[in-house]
């Protein structure tokens, strides 16, 4: 006798093999990833993203393979960053605090030029310029004149001065309420570091920064073209007290080449500053091959008062010649916008990379591997089937 099965266990039975198959589907996929090369150029990381060493002391720096040795220099904090991602490519103490001398200023453009359209004329008052601190650098406001707040930007950006400063925080409320409100901008960009009593950088009680915050201060101040454009600007004409003007010219030496400093290739500035508790700092940032890198120096302790720029300058060297060949030691994102790492994250990093091959590394089960998968689906499969016919037979024959 002839031992059948109904087409309604043929169904039961083809519906059970999908099923498993389905089922065994991912573990097979799972099995076909590819193990990422940090070496190679082109594509993200497989991996999670590897912890910050932002908060440590001392250099830190991940170097691949045949990647250039970072430069000694004598600051006591520094910073390479990429402005395009963020990515901190090496550091010196980052988070130390310190004076930032004028550096802060970028603090102050970035919190008061959204507010201060620079086509507005305002006529200096004599309490406007009061309670500037002794020895501060002016660009030479006078009382009773009429300047338009671009001129003061110019005042600010180019000669760093404090007076400038000064009128333009009375017109967004007072000293201290600019203060505060640059402490709040400093807390919105994650910049935890930095104390501002004095918003023109001016030595006082408590007023610190870091290197870390002031990277961020320059690649935020990057992204508003008014700042852009002020901080890359040489020169230009500053009213004076006689209805005639005259000629200021950056102070930024690695921009203008000025005081026998060489100018930097593709410099497109930001702000130095100077002080006697802070020494020289320097925030730069410059653009190589559709590349852009900031830089942070602040208070080399060796040299001359030039020395700043020419840390700066082997800084930013290093960073471009690193390009892809590190891995980031932190970034300049606040923690509440990075990525998170997971199945769906996008990619922590550019400069990391993975590639696919074509042969499965030696412990991964590959097409291989997938083929016994797929092999143990189709015999469960034809176990069950046979099972059915059974039970089929010993039915026909009860």
């Amino acid at each position: 006798m002839t031992i059948g099965f109904s087409s309604r266990a043929t169904r039961s039975a083809c519906v059970l093999c999908v099923a498993g198959l389905l089922t065994l589907m991912p573990a097979a996929a799972a099995a076909r990833m590819v193990r990422p090369d940090p070496g190679a150029p082109g594509g993200p990381r497989a991996t999670a993203p590897q912890p910050s060493l932002l908060y440590r002391s001392g250099t830190q720096v991940r170097l691949r393979p045949g990647a250039p040795e970072v430069p000694d220099v004598s600051a006591l904090a520094w910073v390479v960053a990429d402005a395009g991602s963020g990515e901190v490519l090496a550091a010196h103490d980052a988070h130390r605090p310190l004076p930032p001398a004028s550096t802060l200023k970028t603090l102050f453009a970035l919190t008061v030029l959204p507010v201060l359209p620079g086509g507005i004329s305002h006529r200096v008052s004599t309490e406007e310029l009061s309670g500037i601190g002794p020895g501060s650098s002016l660009v030479g406001v006078v009382e009773g004149r009429t300047y338009r707040v671009s001129d003061l930007w110019n005042g600010v950006f180019l000669n760093s001065g404090n007076d400038a400063v000064h009128v333009l925080a009375s017109l967004v409320g007072g000293w201290d309420t600019a203060a505060a409100r640059m402490q709040a901008e400093a807390r919105a960009l994650g910049a935890r570091d930095t104390h501002v009593r004095s918003p023109d950088g001016y030595d006082a009680p408590g007023q610190v920064s870091s290197a870390y915050d002031l990277a961020v201060f320059g690649r935020a101040g990057l992204r508003n073209p008014d700042f852009a454009r002020y901080c890359a600007r040489i020169d230009a004409m500053f009213p004076d007290g006689d209805g005639d003007s005259y000629g200021i010219m950056n102070t930024n030496r690695l921009l203008t080449g000025a005081d026998g400093v060489e100018p930097y290739p593709g410099l497109i500035g930001i702000k130095n500053g100077y002080t006697s508790s802070a020494g020289n700092t320097l925030v730069a940032a410059a653009r190589r091959d559709g590349r852009t890198l900031v830089v942070t120096v602040m208070n080399p302790q060796e040299g001359d008062g030039y020395a700043v720029y020419e840390e700066a300058r082997s800084l930013l060297d290093w960073g471009f010649d690193a390009a892809g060949r590190v891995d980031p030691v932190g970034s300049l994102e606040p923690e509440d916008t990075r990525p998170r790492p997971g199945p769906h994250a996008p990619p922590a990093h550019a400069t990391a990379t993975a590639t696919t091959t074509a042969e499965p590394a030696p412990d991964e089960p590959g097409w291989q591997g997938t083929g016994a998968i797929l092999g143990t689906a189709g015999l469960g499969a034809g176990v069950m089937a046979l099972a059915l016919r059974l039970k089929a037979g010993r039915a026909e024959r009860g």
